[in-house]
């Protein structure tokens, strides 16, 4: 890693590899004063190779997710005596697991699809094979294109041999859309399979990523309403009860190369709606619209914190910071679990159905101590997962993922403290707000 984290809240040395007992003493020393604690009091350096230090000053949730990734990304697994939060034994859903096995889904359009509420192993089928396109092409000289030969016609096979499973999985409603999707695949399958004999490398990726949107769209037709019912607690707070893009451009300032940036932003209500809805209703306020860039160091960047002493967003209607619970969704459970972190409720084992696998995934900040602290503070991660495994890290289970960065993400390397969001704007699924706060303001 580019640097190491020193806390200089507590008396030890920096998070390294070879010194947990020193990361378990300063985790130690912050529980001990955690009450009436703010990190944003203390400082915390990036110490860097060549032995400089760049003094920074966080606020109490950048320092949760500092100490988490100092320990995460440094070690790849929990630290401090805690079990691993998951691990790839005893899949919930055996036969999409089955499916999804292999090297780790950084891709973010795929861990999308895959976290969809649906359990049709047909569609799955034919969308495996495509998937695996992208592992096909990092395979050196001829080979890659006799790989990605297979997976045209393995993909066509199931395709063909399953496409009736696959519209009895649809919605009534929906059918007709998905025909035409399935017909449209069948013919991409056929150009992909030309472009492979013609040997045309360069256009496999573009043909891979259109037919994985027809898989997308026909998965999604499968959906029939909301698959369940929030708890009464939070059923009148905004809530996602499906999925929303947004376009967040950011005017970069100093960098010759990226000036405007339009990042498209997929957020998930199925498995997050009240982690998502919170932030979509934020977003048709405006509230995010003008604000900066807050923390950008390699790991995370960050943003959401209001001018003034209010970690989060006063909702006007109680003149009080609006909060939202830690919301996980397991694989295999039919609905999210609220207020704890896996490790809290013995779940060591679970898998969270939105990880922090991809580049750019998004997530709500919140205090260290407090599960039900979020608010307007989010993140998107920079990190390539073989570093943090899917659910063996310290961050699944932890933090309410409610998105992925699906385009242009990549650039978000370049944002820097400072650097401003001109705005975010709902580009679809504004319908499934339901409880919108933003519409009864006077």
């Amino acid at each position: 890693m580019a640097a190491l984290l020193s806390c200089h809240c507590c008396p030890s040395p920096a998070f390294t590899k070879p010194s947990l007992a020193a990361a378990r003493s300063c985790l130690d020393g912050r529980r001990r004063h955690r009450i009436g604690f703010r990190c944003s009091s203390s400082r915390f350096s990036l110490l860097g190779f060549g032995g400089e230090e760049k003094e920074k000053s966080f606020n109490l949730k950048e320092c949760a997710i500092s100490i988490a990734l100092a320990i995460g990304l440094v070690t790849g697994v929990p630290t401090l005596g805690w079990p691993a939060h998951a691990s790839p034994i005893n899949p919930a859903l055996p036969d999409v697991s089955v499916l999804i096995s292999g090297p780790p889904i950084k891709d973010p359009g795929a861990l999308l699809r895959y976290a969809l509420p649906i359990n049709n192993k047909a569609i799955r089928e034919v969308q495996k094979p495509l998937e695996d396109v992208t592992e096909s092409l990092k395979v050196a000289g001829v080979r890659a294109l006799d790989s990605v030969e297979r997976n045209t016609r393995q993909a066509s096979r199931a395709l063909s041999q399953g496409k009736n499973l696959i519209l009895a999985g649809v919605a009534e409603s929906k059918k007709a859309d998905a025909e035409e999707s399935l017909d449209k695949l069948s013919v991409g399958l056929e150009e992909l399979q030309r472009i492979v004999e013609e040997r045309n490398r360069d256009a496999v990726a573009p043909k891979q990523k259109e037919l994985l949107q027809y898989v997308g769209s026909v998965e999604e037709d499968m959906v029939d309403g909301f698959p369940y019912e929030v708890p009464e607690e939070y059923s009148n707070m905004p809530l996602l009860k499906g999925r929303a893009t947004v376009d967040m451009k950011v005017k970069v300032k100093d960098n010759p190369n990226v000036q405007d940036c339009i990042f498209r932003i997929v957020l998930d209500g199925y498995n997050a709606p009240v982690t998502a809805g919170n932030f979509l209703d934020l977003v048709e306020r405006h509230f995010y619209d003008g604000m900066e860039i807050q923390r950008a160091d390699g790991f995370v960047v960050q943003t959401g914190d209001p001018e003034g002493p209010a970690e989060g967003f006063i909702d006007p209607s109680t003149e009080k910071v609006r909060n939202i619970p830690l919301e996980l969704m397991v694989i295999g459970d039919k609905s999210p679990v609220y207020g704890a972190t896996l490790e809290e409720l013995g779940l060591y084992k679970a898998q969270t159905r939105l990880p922090f696998n991809a580049f750019g995934t998004m997530a709500m900040a919140r205090e260290e101590f407090d599960n039900n602290s979020g608010s307007s503070q989010i993140f998107w991660l920079l990190k390539e997962s073989e570093l943090t495994p899917s659910n063996a890290n310290i961050l699944d289970g932890r933090y309410a993922v409610f998105g992925y960065v699906t385009e242009n993400e990549d650039y978000l390397a370049d944002l820097k403290v400072g650097d401003v969001i001109e705005s975010i704007q709902v580009v679809s699924g504004l319908e499934n707000l339901v409880n919108p706060s933003y519409k009864i303001v006077g």
